[in-house]
Formats: structure tokens, C-alpha cells, sequence
């Protein structure tokens, strides 16, 4: 459910109200008149949430959460739990984040400079033009750089050092964590999904999660979670230049050379390291400790241990062999061995 430092709950609102808002269809009407108070993926679903459910194979998940309201595809309304309101819609995730742009709200500013609920430790040193939003803490012995800004409900650890020109939202910091000039944490994931009258975005209620230690370069963006957090473990060494999209989770001491972009929902083990230009594809599992070649387009899982380079990646062994042979046979003129 999304963090109330980060994000205003607007409801409890009639489902009927956010039914006829996301064109779905009340299997019960008199269902309409039940008060919803937020939106929760299946995971965290409760008795005054709403969800959603566009894969069967989830309905398990969907029986042992007993949420308040489901959003379900047309046919599928057998799947509901006892007690579950059912909702029906041609794309239920779109349902799903129009009630979520009705429920939640992002938390505005209103800071100056620094707010005047905002918790600053001593020995923290801001750099001119900060400004710390409403509820941010900042701890002990920590340097923020010139016309950075700190939004509402963030907190960040001790003896950290943020560079100037930096952006920090939805998340939260640890203990000697380096953030260079012009990075930007914790803006909205990139989201988009069908809806009664087009595309819509897809709400973005995670945040970030940065873990200690943790170095992360220049004009790097890291993107908060659209419905999970996204995580970067623990001393990890980000880049310049390095995007990280939303749900991701990234391990302990990996490390991503400058313009590696890793897609969404990717999961990352320990010790992975990825050369420049590296590109991971969504959902792909890196195992621990594997390494990515520079300039490498990883379209599926990597098991832990292993290198890979080309593209679509592969092991290195076999990139490095075709690569040899295609050479050759370039080098006489395509006509294959004599």
C-alpha cells in the first residue's frame, strides 16, 4: 500500500463512484455503496482495499488476501473470495490505476527552504538554495549540495554526501550513501496502460529504497516503484549516466558502469557487475555474482556465475566464438571455407 509519508489517501470512496470511474462493471450493485479506502496489489490486499487480478494463475494469491473489492476480467468472476466485491473490465490493471489516481495523491511541498516539521540532525551542512520538504530527515554529519531539493516525508542517513542539483523523492536513504551532482531518485516509473477513452499512466505508489553505502553517479535516475519498492543493496556502485526503472531490485556490491539501463521489475543478486552500455530487458533474473559485457542486451535470465556479452546476450564463450567465425567469413568474402 502506498507509504503515507509519500503519498495523501483521498478516500474512502464508494465503489460505485470508482466502478463508473474506470468503466468497470459492479457484478452486484448493491456492492456499489461499499466504502474503499485505498488501492493495495494482491500481496497486501486487506479488507479496505481494492485490487486487481489479470492472470489466473494468481487466484491463490487472490482467495488467501480477501480484499474488500476485486477488479477481474469478464468470466473470471468465480475467482473472487467470499466477501469480495467483484468489479469485471476489459483491462483490469487499467481499472486499477484510475482508482488509484482517485484514492492517492503524491504529497506536495510547500517548503521555503527547509520545512518547519522537517527533522535536521546536527553537523548537517546544506548548501545554498536547498530545500527540505515537509517531514524529510536529514541525519548526522550529512552534506547537501547547492540547490538540491528533498522531498516531503524522504529520509536520508548519516554522513552521507549529496551532490548539488540533486532531486530525492519517495525514498528512503541510508548510512554513508554518496549521490553525485544532477542525480535524480525517485521519480515516477515509466507506466502506461489501456483505459476507457486511451492510454493512461499507471500510478506510481512504491518508493526508493537505498540501502548503505551505496554510490550512485552523475545524472543517474532510479526510478520509485509502481507497486513494490525498488531496492538498491547494500554498497553498491552506481555510474553516471545509469537508469534504473521502477520494482527493480538490485543486490549487495554490485556494480553498473556509466549508461547500463536496467528495464522494470528486473531482479539483480549480489556481486553482479555490468559493463557500459549494458541493457537488461524487464522482468530478467541476474543471478549472483554474474557479469554483463559492455554494450550487451540481456533479453533473459543469467545464471549466477556466468558471463555474458552481445546481443541478445549470451554466454561469452558462444558470443566470442561467433563473432571469430563471422570475421572469417567476412574476411573471404562470404564464400565459406575453401
Amino acid at each position: 500500500m502506498p507509504d503515507p509519508r509519500f503519498f495523501e489517501d483521498l478516500g474512502p470512496v464508494r465503489l460505485g463512484e470508482l466502478a463508473a470511474l474506470a468503466g468497470a462493471e459492479l457484478a452486484d450493485p448493491a456492492d456499489g455503496e461499499r466504502m474503499i479506502a485505498r488501492v493495495a496489489v494482491l500481496s497486501h490486499a486487506g479488507p479496505d482495499t481494492i485490487t486487481f487480478l489479470s492472470d489466473r494463475r494468481y487466484a491463490a494469491e487472490l482467495a488467501r488476501a480477501r480484499p474488500a473489492a476485486c477488479v477481474l476480467p469478464k468470466g473470471a468472476e468465480a475467482l473472487a473470495p467470499a466477501g469480495c466485491a467483484v468489479l469485471t473490465a476489459p483491462n483490469p490493471q487499467g481499472a486499477y490505476a484510475l482508482a488509484a489516481a482517485r484514492l492517492h495523491r503524491a504529497r506536495g511541498g510547500g517548503a521555503q527552504t527547509i520545512a518547519p516539521d522537517a527533522l535536521v540532525e546536527r553537523d548537517v551542512v546544506l548548501g545554498p538554495g536547498v530545500v527540505v520538504g515537509p517531514a524529510a530527515q536529514i541525519g548526522r554529519g550529512t552534506r547537501i549540495g547547492a540547490n538540491t531539493v528533498i522531498g516531503p516525508g524522504v529520509a536520508i542517513g548519516r554522513d552521507c554526501d549529496i551532490g548539488p542539483n540533486v532531486t530525492i523523492g519517495f525514498a528512503l536513504v541510508g548510512d554513508r550513501v554518496k549521490i553525485l551532482a544532477g542525480a535524480t531518485i525517485g521519480e515516477p516509473g515509466f507506466g502506461a496502460t489501456a483505459g476507457p477513452k486511451g492510454l493512461i499512466d499507471i500510478p506510481q505508489l512504491g518508493r526508493v529504497i537505498i540501502q548503505d553505502g551505496v554510490s550512485i553517479g552523475a545524472n543517474s535516475t532510479i526510478d520509485r516503484g509502481a507497486y513494490d519498492d525498488t531496492v538498491i543493496g547494500e554498497n553498491t556502485k552506481i555510474d553516471n549516466l545509469v537508469q534504473i526503472a521502477h520494482n527493480v531490485r538490485v543486490g549487495r556490491n554490485c556494480v553498473m558502469a556509466a549508461h547500463t539501463g536496467i528495464s522494470g521489475s528486473v531482479t539483480i543478486g549480489d556481486g553482479a557487475q555490468f559493463g557500459g552500455r549494458a541493457g537488461v530487458a524487464d522482468h530478467v533474473v541476474i543471478g549472483t555474482g554474474a557479469r554483463v559485457g559492455a554494450a550487451a542486451g540481456v533479453m533473459k535470465d543469467i545464471p549466477a556465475g556466468e558471463t555474458w556479452g552481445g546481443m541478445p546476450a549470451r554466454p561469452i564463450r558462444h558470443w566470442l566464438k561467433e563473432t571469430a567465425w563471422l570475421a572469417r567469413m567476412a574476411s573471404r568474402g562470404g564464400r565459406g571455407p575453401q
